[in-house]
């Protein structure tokens, strides 16, 4: 796998994380001390659900503690859902976007998965499956508000942190 970021999504995401602080360099992450084991299985034309199973069990194999699955979209997979459990299975959270809602922009409610001619919007996954390793989390902006894009969900979704004009590093 190549895991060059073509999208800059990754290594945002890498740096809003692991940034280094006090360094004169870049931007602060979360977690100062932390290794980063970069899996990218998405390209330009999606991800297929082998390999989003294929990067859940290499990072469960090569001694991951947590995953950051910033990718998601509607409809519930089993397959995914029993790679998560195997990461469950191996004491490995498993944090999932909540999702960016639908195509008008438009967060939905991840508690409700029926879809309709109304709303047509269904729950993202893998954020959305019922299993006790994942920490859903949605999307808030500079004051501490759920942008208007953020899924949500009473028990979908677990907690909301900064997700909007978010300073981070990209390639390059």
């Amino acid at each position: 796998n190549d895991p060059m970021d073509g999208d800059t999504h990754g290594t945002h995401v890498s740096g809003t994380i692991g940034g280094v602080a006090n360094n004169g360099i870049g931007v602060a992450g979360v977690a100062w001390n932390v290794q980063i084991m970069p899996i990218r299985f998405l390209g330009d034309g999606g991800g297929t659900t082998t390999a989003a199973v294929d990067a859940i069990k290499y990072a469960v194999d090569n001694g991951a503690k947590i995953i950051n699955a910033s990718w998601g979209g509607p409809g519930a997979s089993e397959t995914i859902k029993e790679a998560i459990e195997y990461a469950e299975d191996h004491g490995v959270l498993f944090v999932a976007a909540a999702g960016n809602g639908d195509s008008l922009g438009n967060g939905i409610d991840n508690d409700d998965d029926s879809g309709s001619l109304w709303n047509p919007s269904e729950a993202n996954y893998p954020s959305s499956h019922d299993c006790a390793n994942i920490l859903a989390v949605a999307a808030s902006d500079d004051t501490d508000q759920l942008t208007s894009f953020s899924n949500y969900g009473l028990t979908t979704v677990d907690v909301a942190a900064p997700g909007y004009n978010i300073l981070s590093s990209v390639p390059g």
